[in-house]
C-alpha cells in the first residue's frame, strides 16, 4: 500500500512519517485491497489543547474511506483514524463475503 503523508502549515519530523506508514500498513492485516492511504496533517490555531487534525483517505477498489480527528497528538490521531478504518475496512469485507 501507497501512503502519502502531507503536512499543512508545518514539517513533520521523520519519525512521525515512519509511525504513521507503520500504523497504517497495519490496515492490510484486515483488507488487502487497499490502494493507498493519503493523510493530511493541520495543526489548528486555537488555545485547544486538540489542536491536532489528523485525515485519512483510504482508497479501496469501488470505494473511498475518509476520517478525519482532533486530537493532542498525531501519533493519538493515527491510532484512533487507523482503529476506525480498520472496523470500516472489516464491515466492507463481511458485506463482501456474503455478496458473493
Amino acid at each position: 500500500m501507497n501512503v502519502n503523508t502531507q503536512s499543512i502549515n508545518f514539517v513533520a519530523d521523520v519519525k512521525l512519517k515512519d509511525f504513521i506508514q507503520k500504523r497504517f500498513e497495519k490496515l492490510n492485516l484486515y483488507y488487502d485491497k487497499i490502494i493507498q492511504a493519503d493523510i493530511y496533517l493541520k495543526v489548528e490555531n486555537t488555545s485547544d489543547k486538540e489542536n491536532k487534525i489528523f485525515e485519512a483517505k483510504l482508497s479501496v477498489p469501488g470505494d473511498t474511506f475518509v476520517v478525519k480527528k482532533h486530537s493532542k497528538s498525531f501519533e493519538e490521531g493515527a491510532d484512533l483514524v487507523a482503529s476506525s478504518l480498520m472496523r470500516r475496512l472489516k464491515k466492507r469485507k463481511e458485506k463482501l463475503r456474503s455478496h458473493s
